[in-house]
């Protein structure tokens, strides 16, 4: 196992979740991703009306995280559920999400963190949940 504070990882998780706006779907998500330095960005889902432009938890996270510079990450926990009712189901990230993952991790060792409850955690690694992803390295 690594040092990892995943408890607390999904806490911070759990917090972004607070802020989802999700007034369509009522399913709010909550993302913390940990920088390879430690550092925690949050985000939370942001609807839209119109749907397409809606952008998810874990993306949110990654943009805040490369727009304030930072591009190397540890690993990401990701919550989620119905708007009023507790989180009891793990809310693995669509495949959008996956795909920019792709582009800023490794693929073998970038943890992605699941979790019903902070006693109830999985952990993945990317390659787990995109076997086969595209990535730079294809391009080359």
């Amino acid at each position: 196992m690594d040092n990892i504070d995943y408890k607390n990882l999904v806490e911070q998780a759990i917090a972004a979740r607070e802020m989802a706006y999700a007034p369509y779907s009522s399913f709010k998500v909550g993302a913390a991703l940990m920088t390879k330095s430690g550092k925690i960005f949050k985000g939370c889902n942001i609807e839209n009306a119109t749907y397409t432009p809606t952008n998810c938890a874990e993306r949110t996270a990654f943009f805040k995280a490369v727009s304030e510079g930072e591009k190397e990450f540890e690993c990401i926990a990701i919550v989620g559920g119905k708007s009023g009712e507790s989180i009891h189901e793990l809310c693995p990230p669509c495949g959008v999400c996956r795909q920019v993952m792709m582009e800023f991790c490794n693929p073998k060792t970038f943890k992605i963190v699941l979790a019903k409850d902070i006693d109830n955690i999985t952990v993945f690694t990317l390659n787990d949940l995109l076997p086969f992803g595209f990535g730079k390295s294809n391009l080359k």
